[in-house]
């Protein structure tokens, strides 16, 4: 059988989707597992273990279409939750497509699986991995884990060398855009004050990462900083990056600070200990999985989802500098400690 499973499109959901392939490649050890996802992702499944091959879909739904007909799939596992998705697999020709009702979709399902109910609230990796298990198909991994090439490591190590970083000195990269809206985001003075201590007091190089959208926030880190005049080893990267890349500069970080993000995921997957800011979305349905610090500010309005506060933005501002540092520096001694078992809030 070929068994073609298309991803969510958001980088955070994909890495939380992981566990997924890990269920499906152990109850079909002799079958074709195919990960159809966004091209941009592709970098990363081709990490993913049991993945047979990756499928980078292109953008256009005819296109898309002609993709999935060429790849003669038995089987197709849709994680995503929209109509046009389900809609697409069925005008490919595809025989099954089991997914999650809703939106419409029943009609061009033919295994039709029941959501989990939104209270109490469910961790999305969790959530995924109820998809599989309405197939009957139960999961001994519970973590999505990726380990970086050293190609990756390589040309990571190479570029913050290559734009004045030190990449033998410890690294702490720092993740401060977020693409859901700017309430996600933690204040650019506070991210200014808590790179210039890491670098003075742990002679430490920062990377500040993120896509071409964030790049407003890291200016405005960079201005901060060069009005105090501190932190000589901050490296600017956000924008600069494919995902390969940043896989592979979250890999040779020692410590990560992030909002709810992308790059919060991946570094969580790659093990590397991570400081995650929580505001207006729900820690419960996507902290990230493992041993990590999630800091909120327990405010009435939390958690309210919403792109732009339309107060006080109260959620953010409540973390402090001092809570932030506290929390890297605790990670920092225990970089190389060994990850404990996960628990979903």
């Amino acid at each position: 059988m070929r068994l073609v499973v298309r991803t969510p499109n958001w980088l955070g959901d994909v890495v939380m989707a992981l566990p997924v392939f890990a269920a499906l490649r152990e109850r079909y050890p002799e079958d074709v597992l195919v990960a159809a996802t966004p091209g941009s992702y592709a970098p990363l499944l081709s990490l993913v273990p049991g993945v047979d091959e990756v499928l980078s879909l292109p953008t256009g739904r005819g296109a898309q279409l002609r993709a999935l007909r060429q790849g003669r799939f038995d089987a197709a596992l849709l994680l995503t939750n929209s109509f046009g998705t389900a809609w697409t697999f069925r005008r490919a020709g595809i025989p099954e497509r089991w997914g999650f009702s809703g939106q419409w979709r029943r009609p061009l399902l033919t295994r039709v699986l029941t959501p989990p109910p939104r209270r109490p609230p469910l961790h999305h990796v969790a959530r995924y991995l109820e998809l599989v298990r309405g197939l009957g198909i139960e999961a001994r991994v519970t973590e999505p884990r990726i380990v970086a090439s050293a190609e990756m490591i390589q040309r990571a190590r190479g570029l913050l060398d290559e734009m004045g970083g030190d990449s033998r000195q410890p690294i702490v990269g720092i993740a401060p855009g977020a693409a859901y809206g700017h309430a996600k985001r933690w204040l650019p003075d506070r991210y200014a004050w808590v790179v210039a201590r890491v670098c003075r007091e742990f002679d430490a190089c920062v990377v500040m990462l993120g896509s071409a959208h964030d790049r407003d926030a890291g200016h405005a880190i960079e201005c901060t900083l060069a009005a105090t005049g501190e932190a000589s080893n901050a490296v600017n990267l956000i924008g600069r990056t494919d995902l390969a890349l940043l896989v592979g500069l979250l890999a040779v970080c020692s410590a990560v600070i992030s909002s709810d993000s992308g790059p919060m995921h991946l570094a969580a997957a790659l093990e590397i200990p991570v400081t995650a800011l929580f505001g207006p979305t729900d820690d419960r349905l996507t902290s990230p999985v493992g041993r990590h610090d999630v800091l909120t500010h327990p405010v009435r309005c939390r958690p309210c989802f919403c792109r732009d506060c339309p107060i006080d933005h109260r959620c953010m501002t409540g973390i402090t500098e001092n809570i932030v540092f506290e929390s890297v520096v605790a990670h920092l001694a225990a970089s190389q400690s060994e990850p404990g078992e996960t628990e979903f809030p």
